[in-house]
């Protein structure tokens, strides 16, 4: 956790950094393999150098980005936790619940979907 020490003490709402800090926390124990970085100053988490999930801060919301493709496979799920989602990202407003449930199966598919990926995104 301390790689984003930084990027949390910069964020000016105690409740939104506490939130952040929680979810960061949580993958940090749940995937212990999965490397914390920060990059384009958000915080993120890779996988043999493959991006697996990343976030980032709004007003209103969280922003969870796990590629095209995990919001493709769980456009469904998204919708039915209550969260808008654009082609890259899920938005989790500060005043919902977060799905941990629908977070790991995301990290999950994104970590056997490029279990073989040699590049940082998706071709």
């Amino acid at each position: 956790m301390e790689v984003f020490r930084e990027y949390l003490t910069r964020m000016d709402t105690p409740e939104h950094r506490a939130r952040l800090e929680e979810i960061l926390d949580w993958i940090t124990k749940t995937f212990p393999n999965l490397m914390p970085k920060i990059a384009w100053n958000q915080p993120m988490f890779t996988d043999h150098g493959t991006f697996i999930i990343g976030f980032s801060v709004a007003k209103h919301h969280l922003a969870v980005a796990p590629e095209r493709a995990g919001i493709l496979h769980f456009s469904n799920e998204i919708g039915q936790a209550g969260y808008d989602h654009t082609k890259e990202l899920v938005r989790i407003r500060w005043d919902r619940p977060v799905d941990y449930s629908l977070l790991e199966k995301m990290i999950k598919f994104n970590i056997l979907d490029k279990a073989d990926c040699t590049t940082f995104w998706r071709a």
